[in-house]
């Protein structure tokens, strides 16, 4: 019996000890700031969706995820990034899909060492942006989509009406050297706060200038809201929206208003309709596949797929931020932007990503595509 027992203790210690670097690690705990309720909804819950389609597994770890609203306030958004890394102790930060937030919680960011995984397309001042990352394509990159496409049409004069805020100002702080490259001239440029409700003023501004072309600045179903207000007041040149627009609630708010709109956008929406050589239209496939199962047909936006291009990111990133630190600590944080920052260029649903030390957008600048709404759907453009 004795004997019995000892084989017993002894198959038992050595099976404890073979699994101790099984049990090595803890989950590496992800912090998640997005806006479900206020004006960004329209963007953040759909992020949120492909968050939810995580795996339980990241880089051979398990993820802890702790989601919050931000509202759409940045407020609010550096309240919650303050909480994730003082109290929750995260590892990472992704969010917000609003400009102005996302912007906010940088600061905290960079203050607390964590690396955020912004989900809208944030501006920083160089230096700024040392431990934020961009999942997004930079409105530059949009805007070279846009402003090559106009070319090919014809269009001569543009009208502006967009947001008041960083997202409006970065688009028309990029638009206007590309005009003036472009040949075309901007007739007239309005703005809006994303809690207005009615445009009327600005759209009989606009439309009294008759441009060829009209770009909308706006994001979700608040896009299509300038967009009625031109057609209303007798508008009928081009329309053009932003990526922030390249989701079906534009379609759904602006009906037959919207039909023939131009919308820039990454490669995702309409992966089907890319080239078979399209780094990314494999992805793509699989992910909108994946994601109209589960919210049904149709529904793919670009905004759900960031958030699944962060996960492909992470997977790479987290196994070479393990050998420098554990998650929960501030060697593992370092570690992981620096990953992050190292990964050779890779695939992912929106182009081919390359971060480096000196740009933290990674998107080259061909990346975005431009969709046309047709018959209540999208229709790449040539």
């Amino acid at each position: 019996m004795k004997a019995f027992l000892s084989s017993v203790l002894a198959t038992a210690a050595a099976a404890a000890i073979a699994a101790l670097p099984c049990a090595a690690f803890a989950d590496v705990t992800i912090g998640v700031s997005l806006p479900l309720t206020g004006p960004g909804s329209g963007l953040g819950i759909p992020t949120n969706n492909g968050v939810k389609m995580w795996p339980a597994m990241l880089g051979g770890e398990k993820i802890k995820v702790i989601t919050l609203d931000d509202a759409s306030d940045p407020t609010k958004g550096v309240q919650n990034t303050r909480r994730l890394v003082s109290e929750d102790k995260v590892d990472v930060i992704v969010g917000s899909a609003v400009t102005p937030v996302g912007i906010a919680m940088a600061d905290v960011a960079a203050e607390s060492k964590t690396a955020q995984l912004a989900m809208s397309p944030i501006g920083l001042p160089p230096g700024k942006d040392t431990w934020s990352f961009r999942l997004p394509q930079s409105t530059g990159v949009m805007a070279n989509a846009m402003v090559a496409h106009m070319q090919k049409n014809g269009v001569k004069s543009a009208g502006f009406i967009g947001y008041t805020d960083a997202y409006g100002e970065q688009w028309l702080g990029e638009l206007k050297p590309r005009f003036e490259k472009a040949g075309i001239k901007l007739l007239a440029e309005e703005r809006f706060a994303r809690t207005d409700t009615n445009v009327t003023a600005q759209a009989l501004k606009l439309a009294s200038a008759n441009p060829d072309a009209m770009v909308i600045v706006a994001s979700g179903s608040g896009a299509a809201m300038p967009q009625l207000a031109l057609v209303e007041r007798g508008y009928k040149g081009k329309y053009y929206q932003t990526h922030a627009a390249a989701t079906k609630d534009l379609m759904r708010v602006g009906g037959k208003a919207v039909e023939g709109t131009f919308v820039t956008s990454g490669p995702v929406v309409v992966a089907e309709q890319l080239p078979d050589n399209h780094p990314s239209k494999a992805l793509g496939v699989k992910f909108n596949a994946a994601y109209e199962a589960i919210q049904g047909a149709g529904l793919r936006n670009q905004f759900a797929a960031h958030a699944y291009d962060a996960s492909l990111l992470l997977d790479k990133a987290i196994p070479i931020a393990l050998q420098k630190g554990k998650p929960g600590t501030s060697e593992f944080r370092a570690a992981l932007r620096d990953a992050l920052e190292a990964l050779p260029a890779m695939p992912i649903t929106h182009g081919v990503i390359d971060y480096a030390a000196t740009d933290h957008w990674g998107f080259v600048p061909d990346t975005g595509v431009v969709m046309k709404v047709v018959n209540g759907d999208w229709k790449l453009e040539n």
